[in-house]
């Protein structure tokens, strides 16, 4: 579904990522674990189009999308939920779900969906016509989700989804990612918690310096001596 060969990525002089490599096959949940500025978030953001590769190639259902727009790359099917949120807090729920939504011409279906997002997170059917920066973080969270699922996404791809919420609202966040998952929609997820992603992920890539160090089934990189000192606390 997605294939990743050879990238490159800078910030001027300063290299984020090289010679990095990753497949992902449809209907897979695949995790990126590492350091910060191992260069986790750098791949996202060349996969969804809002920084453009210095070399390599990015492939997403044949096609070659390395340095397709950010616009092309959504309209092809791959939604990006950033860190952070980056909800429009002057906007209301609504209005901030209608945004996930804004290259889609189905309006009948667009309705449907955000009713189907309702019913799945009853608290935002609660404030929708609420600012969006009034939310609490968790709250702020799942419409950050639901938004990125307005756009029915083939690939969803989820920048530390877990950062900064309460324990109780890391556990909620993570059950909704399997949900996605089990519903048909293929999942990239970058994750501080590495516990959590690796038990999540059918495999997952630990990168370190831009580049893949190890890669394997979640269950074996759990059980991995250097992923285990290095990131599990073991």
């Amino acid at each position: 579904m997605l294939k990743v060969e050879g990238l490159a990525c800078c910030y001027g002089k300063i290299v984020a990522v090289r010679e990095l490599a990753i497949e992902v096959n449809q209907g897979e949940l695949v995790s990126l674990i590492g350091a910060n500025g191992a260069g986790k978030t750098t791949t996202l953001k060349a996969i969804s189009g809002l920084i453009t590769p210095t070399a390599g190639r990015i492939s997403f259902l044949g096609h070659d999308i390395t340095r397709a727009s950010a616009r092309r790359i959504l309209e092809l099917g791959i939604a990006h939920c950033p860190e952070g949120r980056r909800i429009f807090p002057d906007m209301s729920v609504r209005e901030n779900l209608e945004m996930g939504s804004y290259l889609r011409a189905d309006k009948a279906e667009v309705a449907a969906d955000m009713e189907r997002l309702f019913a799945r997170f009853p608290i935002l059917s609660q404030r929708a016509r609420q600012a969006a920066g009034t939310l609490s973080g968790g709250e702020q969270q799942m419409l950050a989700i639901a938004r990125t699922l307005m756009s029915r996404p083939q690939l969803a791809l989820f920048d530390e989804p877990s950062l900064g919420l309460a324990p109780n609202l890391v556990e909620r966040t993570f059950e909704i990612i399997k949900e996605i998952r089990r519903a048909g929609t293929t999942v990239v997820m970058v994750e501080q918690n590495a516990f959590a992603a690796l038990e999540l992920s059918d495999r997952a890539y630990v990168l370190e310096g831009g580049r893949v160090r190890l890669t394997g089934r979640g269950a074996d990189l759990l059980a991995n001596p250097h992923v285990q000192s290095a990131y599990l606390g073991a």
